[in-house]
């Protein structure tokens, strides 16, 4: 049950006690099924946002609340230093469905990013020496905002107030292989990139693009990272949407939908840098706890090859509908994360009008984005679309 409270009540408790560093919007979510939440004053709301992909099974799924309780129940936190049956277990299972040789659990995909640049850094160091420890981002790039993942972000306005930045990140345009070819030389160890771009504007990276990248990072051992914090767990139609590309990277990062709302983190790495950081080099006092480890194994048991491609048809049936609106000009994406430009209207204010309404739909640059819960229902799909087609076609 819901105890109704006027939004203006926790508007002014809010920003009364925590920093302004988010711009709100003024609704306040209090409890919810599915894709669908009730709201402070008792309205249903859809949620095409999904908590900037993160809730990937929705509000109060069953079967992830009783992985997470159990654990609960039974021990919270240990500490890295101690062994955790449930932690192992995880960590296990993430291996083996990812292909992937080793994993560092921690908190936020931000946490991951931190991680493969010094697991990047420290492989070229071991085994190469000193002076090579650039790592090539893409412009238009988004990776976090610690100082070493927002030096990464490949957008000046991220670039400000902060000084000094990291060193030894270099930037390239997003599928220029001329460009990229002149960067990598003998001084880069790594290359950080997005599948697709979503703060950037939910924008695909060529996959021939890709493909070239790989071959040079394999004749130059110069180690492939791929950001999958917003696409990967199952958001593209696939575990990671770097398969959409038919490459295979050296490392790769993940948080997000694989938290469920719990703080997860995860950089993957193959065989050729398990090893790289050992003790006392990096660690975290939080990351891989066993409640989030239980809730994150949940989450990956569901992520079968049926589930995967039930993801990939309902985004097929977004883009569909999307498309016979006017109003749009074009839609970008992969599987359930979506991007729309529209042709006259201004994204910023079409989403305040239906969070106002009865829909959250969040903004990527100039576009509207979509990243509804994976388990969303095609009767919440229709209900939230009705709702978006209203201020586009008004």
């Amino acid at each position: 049950m819901v105890i109704k409270m006027k939004i203006d009540t926790i508007k002014t408790q809010a920003d009364n006690a925590l920093m302004p560093t988010y711009a709100h919007f003024p609704v306040s979510i209090e409890s919810g099924n599915g894709a669908t939440f009730i709201d402070s004053e008792g309205k249903e709301v859809i949620d095409f946002g999904s908590g900037i992909g993160v809730n990937s099974l929705g509000y109060n799924n069953e079967g992830w609340i009783n992985a997470v309780t159990e654990q609960l129940k039974k021990v919270q936190h240990t500490s890295n230093l101690y062994y955790n049956s449930t932690v192992a277990e995880f960590a296990d299972a993430l291996c083996k469905k990812t292909g992937f040789d080793r994993v560092f659990l921690c908190n936020s995909g931000a946490e991951a990013n931190e991680c493969a640049i010094k697991l990047a850094r420290k492989y070229s160091f071991d085994k190469y020496g000193e002076n090579r420890y650039n790592i090539i981002t893409l412009v238009n790039s988004f990776h976090g905002r610690t100082m070493a993942t927002i030096t990464a972000t490949g957008q000046e306005h991220y670039h400000k107030f902060f000084d000094p930045f990291v060193q030894g990140f270099k930037y390239v345009e997003s599928g220029n292989t001329e460009q990229f070819l002149k960067m990598a030389d003998d001084t880069v160890c790594a290359i950080i990139l997005e599948i697709v771009q979503g703060e950037g504007g939910v924008v695909p990276t060529d996959f021939e693009y890709l493909k070239t990248v790989e071959k040079v990072c394999k004749e130059k051992d110069i180690l492939l990272i791929i950001d999958e914090v917003q696409t990967g767990m199952g958001r593209t139609g696939k575990l990671f949407a770097y398969e959409h590309a038919g490459i295979k990277p050296d490392v790769v990062t993940s948080a997000k939908g694989i938290g469920n709302g719990l703080p997860m983190g995860a950089c993957l790495c193959t065989e050729k840098c398990a090893n790289v950081l050992t003790a006392g080099t990096h660690g975290t006092t939080f990351g891989g706890n066993p409640v989030a480890c239980a809730g994150a194994k949940y989450i990956l048991n569901t992520l079968t090859d049926e589930f995967l491609v039930e993801v990939a048809e309902k985004g097929d049936y977004i883009r569909e509908k999307l498309c016979e609106i006017e109003e749009v000009n074009s839609v970008s994406g992969l599987g359930m994360m979506i991007g729309i430009e529209l042709k006259t209207k201004n994204a910023s204010e079409i989403a305040k009008k239906c969070s106002e309404n009865g829909l959250l739909i969040l903004t990527a640059k100039n576009k509207l984005r979509m990243l509804p819960p994976l388990v969303i229902t095609k009767e919440e799909i229709d209900k939230g679309l009705e709702i978006l087609k209203s201020f586009l076609e008004d």
